[in-house]
């Protein structure tokens, strides 16, 4: 409800090496304290560990992250003194966002001992994304269960 009209959304700019925006949004998201370069040479090995395995990385990260993306989450909705967790469609922007933070979450919390470098582990969970397995996956799995398990309360649509 702002006053002030549309907010203009900051367009990104695209990476130095794949010319992608989705992948320099994705960089982006990686990045901690600021350190752009560090998030950047962190993902591009990891690019590097696709493309070691004769696949192209542009494509299994692309391909990965609309396997990601959910169709349906639940929102909280109160009516008259009660929250209903609501089932809504997802859209756009939202649906993006949405796969890029659960890969990055799931790429994080792998394991140390088969994996070394955060490199090793976003390189691991593209690859079990592109397959359709993997945690990110399990997270969209789970919010799409919760809204399927919600669906009689979404009449509450607003």
């Amino acid at each position: 409800m702002s006053r002030s009209g549309k907010i203009k959304k900051h367009s990104i700019e695209v990476d130095p090496i794949y010319n992608n925006r989705l992948l320099a949004r994705f960089i982006n998201r990686v990045m901690r304290d600021g350190k752009k370069s560090v998030a950047q040479h962190e993902v591009y090995k990891a690019m590097e560990i696709i493309k070691k395995q004769n696949k192209d990385p542009l494509e299994i990260f692309q391909a990965a992250l609309l396997n990601i993306s959910p169709r349906m989450e639940v929102k909280s909705r109160r009516v008259g003194g009660a929250s209903y967790q609501v089932p809504t469609e997802v859209r756009g922007e939202r649906k993006i966002s949405l796969s890029i933070r659960w890969l990055i979450e799931a790429a994080r919390k792998r394991s140390n001992k088969e994996y070394h470098t955060f490199a090793d582990k976003l390189s691991a969970e593209l690859l079990d994304a592109y397959h359709n397995a993997g945690e990110a996956i399990r997270k969209r799995d789970l919010m799409h269960r919760m809204a399927e398990a919600n669906k009689a309360f979404a009449h509450f649509r607003w």
